[in-house]
């Protein structure tokens, strides 16, 4: 029943690398957007990167050269490559979807969220 399944999360060394993905049911229609979040304890959540539906992408300056987001839009499912990881980057990180429902009058978003997936990189 989970709307979005989370996987790839683990412990590596410094400068090793991971591959989250993020599976969104089917049921979620009208997606937007989709992208990776962190939040280490005792600090502010954070976007790391979003992909639209059509592919345009951003990523946090801390992250650039290092990451990248992918999608495929026929799996509703998003990828964030981690390359050259710093234990910085140590944090759980989290999918979001964002669902737009447009009319002529009214533009609707909600967010979908995932339970988390923890990345931990070693020194």
């Amino acid at each position: 029943q989970a709307q979005l399944v989370e996987s790839g999360g683990g412990l590596v060394q410094t400068g090793g690398s991971l591959r989250l993905s993020c599976a969104a049911s089917g049921s979620i229609r009208d997606i937007s957007a989709m992208g990776w979040y962190r939040q280490a304890p005792g600090k502010q959540r954070e976007l790391v990167a979003s992909i639209t539906i059509g592919g345009t992408t951003n990523y946090a300056d801390s992250v650039k050269g290092r990451f990248t987001i992918s999608r495929d839009n026929a799996k509703n499912t998003v990828y964030l490559q981690m390359n050259s990881l710093k234990p910085e980057d140590t944090s759980v990180y989290t999918c979001n979807v964002r669902r737009t429902i447009r009319s002529v009058t009214v533009t609707r978003e909600i967010d979908y969220w995932g339970q988390g997936t923890q990345v931990t990189v070693s020194s």
